[in-house]
Parts: C-alpha cells; structure tokens; sequence
C-alpha cells in the first residue's frame, strides 16, 4: 500500500485548477459513506443495548447520542462520526468475516467512547458537547457519572456474551486500563512547566496520546476480528495498527484546535492555546531554538488575549510546531499502513479501512 497524504489544513486549490477527477467505478466508498453504512448497521444493536439499561440512565445515554431531549422527547442531533464503530465493523469484513460479526465489538467499544466522553466533560469542565449542554449540565454530576459508570458496565457485559468472552473482554479492559492511564498522564500535564525541569517531552505525548485516543481504536479493529474469527497474530497487528491511527488523529486534532475552522471543528478557534493544553506543535516549538518568547506567553496566562493568542500561535509556526506535528502524524499514518500492508486482508473491505484511516488523520470526515 502506498502511504496515504496528509494535509490537516487542505490549501485552496489554484484558480482555474481542473476540477477533481470522478472516481473510478471501482475505488473503494469515500470515508463518509464507508462510516454512514456501519452506523446504520450498528444503530439497532446499540439502541437494544441502551434499552436494558435503568430507564433514567438509558435516557441520559439516548441523550449522549443525540437521540433524544431531556425528558426523553425523540431528537435527530449530531449523533458523532462513529468512527470506532466502522473499524470494528471493518475488522470483521476484513478477515474475510461478515460485518454482523463486528456489531458487538462496534456497540461494546461505542459504548465505551460514550463513557469516556460523559467523564471528560466533568474533567475538563466543558459545559457543551455537539453545540449542546453536556450530559453533566444537562442532568448534573452526580447522574452523569452514573451513567459513564452504566454504559461501562455494558460495554463489558455486551463482550461477556459473545462467543469469544474471555479472549474479548480482556482486549476491551486491557484498552480500557490504558485509556484511564492517557487521561490521567494528560491531567497530570496541565501542571508540568512548559520548559526546564518537568517540562513535558514530545516523546511523553505521543505514549500519552496512544494510550488516551489510540487504545480504543485499536481495540475496535482487534476486537472485530477477533469475533470474526481472525487469528491473535492478525488481531494484535491491528491493534497496534489503530494504535498508531490514533496518534496520527489526536495530533490532527492539535493542529485543527490551534489552526482549524470553527465550522468545521466545533471549538473556537485558539481553543487549544487558550486552555493552555499541552499539544503537540506546542512542544514541538518549545523544544526548539529561540523559544523564549513563546515561553512566556504561555506561562502567563493574563497574557493570552486575543492578541497574545495570535502571537503564540504565530510563534508556535515560526518555531516550526506545526510542521513538525504533520510530519508525526505522517510517520504514525505510515506505520499503520506498513502494519495493513503486511497481513493479508480481504482486498474490498481493506481499501475501505485505508481510505477511512487516511480521511480520520487528515480530519476530512
């Protein structure tokens, strides 16, 4: 397989430039389209499990889903891309397995992501999620943690009646137990200097960021071919496989909260600089030469106005943080597909899975 590009940030095609050429007839599905049929797949399964659920608790997931308001009256709101929920599905039709096999991985690990969303929000203090009030404001703290607590629980039980439990239900805990540890280095960042002594290394984010964003979707490629009935050598390839993924997509996302659209990202922009978050083209620029300046913006928060963020971030490129996180996403996007590249995967759903990967690190989908 050929590396797949990274743009992050897509440059304004040339005036006059042809348009795109059509797809062949025969290139794989677009990666909205590859995540659209796994949803739909997906959807009865993960609604039936929610439904077993307290009916209270059942609805604050509903609501966590965009499916219904508080009180319970039905909605259609931004439901997530359900990215893990297509790479399990991909994992199973990848060893030649049929994609219903990979529909409890999908609903185990979409529950999961729910959880941890519902936690982090109380975390980080963020009072919206998808343009509406968290499930912490919506219902308050103590019922949120319930339900994270409901839909954890769920997520290991939906694996315990699978053929496969045993085997299962340690891939889900084992990406679960390296989840907590990402979120807990990452809290632990807010209080590290951003230089000298302490100071967070490049090298410390990018364990950070497997353990926190790549666990669960290597786990959700695993876990599909496992319940496919994919040999363990083929399963812990993809899991590393995601893993990677997952480094290339949360620094994608650095990028996009510093530099991105907010049309397209949903955050403001300068979010990231705002917050003063320890991302990747941050310490990028901090590890180089003639950081001084930088330093002391964001050592002094009074200092991030609207003018002290323009400067940071100017800084920040200057000091070339952001080409240096292209580049890590590329390498991480690159060890993926060598890892793909290396098994011997069902020639379809294969392409699916690469053309959804290249699109989830370069923040197209």
């Amino acid at each position: 397989m050929t590396t797949p590009a990274l743009h992050l940030v897509p440059a304004p095609a040339p005036a006059g430039a042809p348009a795109p050429a059509a797809p062949h007839p025969s290139s794989p599905p677009a990666a909205a389209q590859v995540l659209s049929r796994c949803r739909e797949l997906v959807a009865p399964a993960l609604g039936e499990a929610i439904g077993t659920l307290h009916p209270w608790v059942a609805e604050m997931a509903r609501y966590a889903l965009g499916r219904c308001e508080v009180g319970g009256a039905p909605a259609d709101h931004d439901q997530g891309k359900g990215v893990r929920q297509a790479l399990a599905v991909l994992g199973a039709e990848t060893v030649s397995g049929p994609a219903g096999a990979g529909v409890p991985a999908a609903v185990a690990v979409e529950l999961v992501h729910v959880f941890s969303l519902l936690h982090d929000d109380i975390m980080d203090g963020d009072a919206l999620r998808r343009g509406r009030p968290a499930v912490w404001k919506a219902y308050g703290t103590g019922p949120a943690v319930l339900a994270g607590d409901a839909l954890f629980a769920l997520a290991v039980e939906t694996m315990a009646l699978t053929p496969q439990a045993g085997s299962a239900v340690r891939q889900l805990t084992t990406a679960l137990g390296d989840l907590v540890r990402g979120q807990a280095d990452d809290l632990l960042f807010a209080d590290r200097p951003w230089t000298g002594p302490g100071a967070v290394g490049v090298g410390e984010y990018e364990v950070m960021a497997e353990r926190k964003t790549g666990a669960l979707l290597g786990c959700a490629l695993a876990l599909g071919a496992r319940l496919a009935g994919a040999p363990d050598g083929t399963v812990t390839v993809l899991d590393r496989a995601g893993r990677h993924l997952g480094v290339a997509f949360q620094i994608a996302d650095d990028v996009l909260g510093i530099w991105g659209d907010p049309s397209v990202t949903g955050k403001p922009v300068h979010s990231d600089l705002r917050q003063g978050k320890k991302t990747l083209p941050v310490l990028a620029a901090l590890g180089g030469a003639g950081y001084g300046e930088l330093d002391d913006l964001l050592s002094a928060p009074d200092s991030l106005d609207a003018s002290g963020v323009r400067r940071a971030t100017a800084l920040v490129e200057r000091a070339g943080g952001r080409a240096a996180a292209v580049r890590a996403a590329r390498r991480r996007l690159a060890a993926a597909d060598a890892l793909l590249a290396g098994l011997p995967l069902a020639q379809g759903p294969a392409a699916e899975l690469r053309t959804l990967l290249s699109a989830l690190a370069d923040r197209r989908v």
